[in-house]
């Protein structure tokens, strides 16, 4: 029987290797970086709320778009489950 916490482990990998995640981890790295930037031009710290309003406002649509295009060329990845090595396994490395 799967205990309590192997059971969230599950789930927590679930959610961090889900599509969805991994786009809010892109969006928020984004975000960081513009108000790191705004901050820098403004000499103070804008804060999170200031730079996500911001972001959103001019640059969310082109980051989106230009996203979307570099994720339609790229293959997909591979996951637990499908060919090749997965998480526990190694591959040869020819060295």
């Amino acid at each position: 029987m799967s205990s309590s916490r192997e059971i969230n482990d599950d789930a927590k990998k679930m959610v961090m290797n889900s599509a969805l995640y991994r786009e809010f981890l892109a969006e928020r790295e984004e975000i960081l970086r513009h108000k790191w930037l705004e901050s820098e031009k403004a000499g103070y710290d804008i804060g999170f709320e200031r730079a996500l309003l911001d972001w959103i406002v001019k640059h969310r649509s082109n980051w989106r778009k230009s996203r979307r295009r570099a994720m339609a060329t790229q293959p997909p990845e591979k996951t637990e489950g499908q060919s090749g090595t997965t998480e526990g396994q190694t591959g040869s490395s020819g060295t």
